[in-house]
């Protein structure tokens, strides 16, 4: 079965015993037992519900891993992930990463011992040479966020084999219908479902997907222990979210692709990052491993006055953290999304006062553009 039809029949029929072509909201915390020492294969809803399940498995099909689970945020998938390593163990982490996911590590984690380094991961060789005795390990986005680099995940895959260490991917940019890293040797995928996912703006979700079953038990031991799990009618606005996914995300990319040649033509743009354009440094590996290049485009204007301009201006386009919605939004990365990323790499990367990130949603691309060119004027 083709990925896009894999997508839309996610549920489909998933009661057997009524035919339900929408899954039903399982909402209950408890399950009735046939009888002492028997089960239904649902006790309690924390461990286990119909309704999760489905977009569990759904997740996993989409990502070709082994186990899937859904989390109450993005944030909440990434630190169940965390939980996996103890105190001694040192992680690689992208340097261009949301700030969100820097701050878990800089400002929690470090609390127990657990160590990183921060690394540009988009070249191998400084990464392999960032490995130490226990790095356990390799924490990447790609494309990052907001800088759109891009990481080779087949050739740091093989870095972690090699060193019996751990490749996370992050794919909330691109998804499994454009990115697929457990096919590429990754260990485990993690996304903020209430990205592209979910795709409306309105729903707040985590997911992780493992490669092998055995670190699937591992997760499947910490969700439950934790209790951060997504509720049952979460967990069926996000089943509903993933039906359109694949019409979502080729519009998503159509526009993204129109946008980001017209904004490379402007003459107060300096710099247009998106890996869909061919003076992109990262584009040959990014085709190597992805079919298509996602909505999001980071670009940097020639005078920090303009970024409040252009953010007072739009009219079509929400000024709104978040991305991948249907709706068009832009943000402000140096002061909202990565604000807890220290100055000084912040300017390394070149997440300065100049930078803007639009999230291009699947409105009429003219219409994105018109609104762009008004408040660029």
């Amino acid at each position: 079965m083709n990925l896009e039809s894999k997508i839309v029949h996610i549920g489909i029929n998933s009661d057997k015993k009524t035919g339900a072509i929408s899954t039903p909201i399982y909402n209950t915390a408890s399950f009735a037992h046939p009888a002492l020492g028997k089960s239904t294969g649902f006790d309690y809803t924390r461990s286990k519900n119909p309704t999760r399940q489905v977009v569990e498995d759904g997740i996993a099909l989409l990502e070709n891993g082994s186990d899937g689970f859904a989390f109450s945020s993005g944030m909440a998938a990434i630190t169940t992930v965390l939980m996996l390593y103890k105190t001694g163990d040192h992680i690689i982490l992208a340097d261009d990463c949301y700030g969100g996911t820097y701050r878990l590590f800089n400002k929690l984690f470090t609390n127990y011992g657990i160590s990183f380094s921060v690394v540009d991961t988009s070249s191998a060789k400084l990464t392999a040479a960032a490995i130490k005795e226990n790095t356990k390990a390799i924490f990447i986005e790609t494309p990052t966020n907001p800088m759109m680099k891009i990481t080779d995940i087949a050739a740091l895959a093989g870095i972690c084999k090699e060193h019996n260490m751990q490749l996370i991917v992050d794919n909330t940019f691109l998804t499994p219908y454009f990115q697929r890293p457990l096919e590429l040797g990754a260990d485990i995928v993690v996304h903020s479902g209430t990205k592209y996912l979910a795709g409306h703006n309105d729903l707040l979700c985590g997911v992780i997907v493992t490669r092998e079953n055995t670190i699937g038990e591992k997760i499947r031991f910490l969700q439950n222990a934790t209790g951060n799990m997504l509720s049952p009618n979460d967990s069926w606005l996000l089943i509903r979210g993933l039906k359109t996914l694949g019409l979502r995300m080729e519009k998503h990319n159509e526009n993204a692709g129109k946008i980001a040649k017209w904004l490379s033509t402007q003459p107060h743009i300096t710099n247009v990052y998106y890996p869909g354009l061919l003076t992109h440094p990262g584009k040959k590996i990014h085709d190597k491993q992805a079919s298509g290049c996602g909505g999001i485009i980071s670009f940097a204007v020639d005078d920090a006055a303009r970024v409040p301009q252009i953010l007072s201006r739009v009219k079509f386009i929400q000024f709104a953290e978040s991305l991948g919605g249907v709706e068009s939004l832009i943000t402000f990365p140096a002061c909202q999304t990565h604000m807890d990323i220290p100055l000084k790499i912040r300017q390394q990367l070149g997440i300065t006062d100049k930078l803007l990130r639009l999230s291009v949603g699947i409105e009429n691309s003219q219409d994105i553009i018109d609104d762009l060119q008004q408040a660029l004027q």
